[in-house]
């Protein structure tokens, strides 16, 4: 949560979870624990985000349909084969444009959102974050989503169209081999990488995992084991200047910082904030302070929302 600190860099390492576990260490020192999302959860939430897209192509196509209608019947009862002709051109061009867009600003619309994710990635439990140096493994850019999806085309919809093309022409010669051929390299990409990384994630520098599920204030509502519960507030008050400093890229890390209740952490993230903003670290009372500073810090930036201002992070 340094300001000296422009650039992160992770590094990471296995942590427990079977292969999947790693450790993201920021270069503040702060260890945080995080799992690689499984093949099987990136296939599932693909093939939900292809459902939810198919199903708006084809509810927009109906739309258009509806709203075409009167000229379509109205050009059929007239025998007017060329005003026919035109208007189901211009539902066949739009419907195509409605397609392109939803299939790339879909993925662009949800992933750079603050949860990172589409709604297949919800629904599976996954969301998309930044790998290696840049942004600490958290907070994504617009460049890497574009270009982990640009690289979908070339992964995904490309060979599948040229397969179906090659269907359609009942040709599967050597052009048919080398779309299979195509389409595999692809698909199996995620197979031989531990960070089940596709193509596009190597080339934008991301990676999937596993989100967490809990609530932040239930999670926080737990007093660790053989602790007696700690007064949130513990007294402390910040002020405007005080709570400016950050946004919501480190509201989440410090979020995780007090879910996986590390003491060591969670002293290395208190005495970072504490130089920030002008306080002097104290000792064993690093959690009760991360508490009072996230909640406070959490009200502002919700508050600051609704009025139509955000901060992304501290750099914003």
């Amino acid at each position: 949560m340094s300001a000296a600190v422009p650039e992160q860099v992770v590094r990471y390492r296995a942590a427990g979870q079977g292969d999947r576990g790693r450790i993201m260490v920021t270069p503040e020192g702060v260890a945080l624990p995080l799992t690689v999302a499984s093949r099987a959860a990136r296939a599932g939430a693909l093939m939900l985000d292809l459902l939810f897209i198919g199903l708006a192509v084809f509810l927009t196509f109906l739309g258009l349909i509806f709203m075409a209608g009167g000229a379509l019947v109205g050009a059929a009862q007239r025998g007017d084969s060329s005003s026919l002709f035109y208007s189901l051109q211009f539902v066949q061009i739009v419907a195509i444009i409605a397609l392109f867009l939803f299939r790339n600003a879909y993925f662009l619309f949800f992933e750079l959102g603050p949860r990172g994710a589409t709604p297949g990635k919800r629904i599976t439990g996954i969301r998309v974050a930044a790998r290696g140096s840049g942004d600490g493994g958290g907070r994504l850019s617009a460049e890497m989503i574009i270009a982990r999806n640009l690289l979908r085309d070339i992964e995904l919809f490309m060979p599948v169209v040229f397969l179906a093309q090659v269907g359609a022409e009942g040709d599967w010669s050597a052009g048919g081999i080398a779309g299979v051929l195509w389409f595999l390299i692809f698909a199996l990409f995620p197979l031989f990488n531990r960070d089940r990384l596709r193509a596009g994630d190597l080339i934008a520098g991301t990676w999937v995992v596993e989100a967490p599920k809990r609530k932040l204030e239930t999670a926080l509502s737990v007093a660790p084991a053989g602790a007696a519960p700690a007064d949130p507030a513990a007294g402390y008050r910040f002020g405007e200047a005080e709570l400016a400093v950050y946004g919501e890229y480190e509201l989440q890390m410090l979020e995780r910082v007090l879910r996986d209740d590390r003491a060591e952490a969670m002293q290395a993230v208190y005495e970072t904030i504490c130089a920030k903003i002008g306080w002097t670290a104290g000792h064993g009372d690093a959690r009760a302070f991360l508490e009072a500073y996230y909640r406070a810090l959490r009200q502002r930036l919700e508050t600051g929302m609704r009025m139509g201002k955000r901060k992304a992070d501290k750099f914003t």
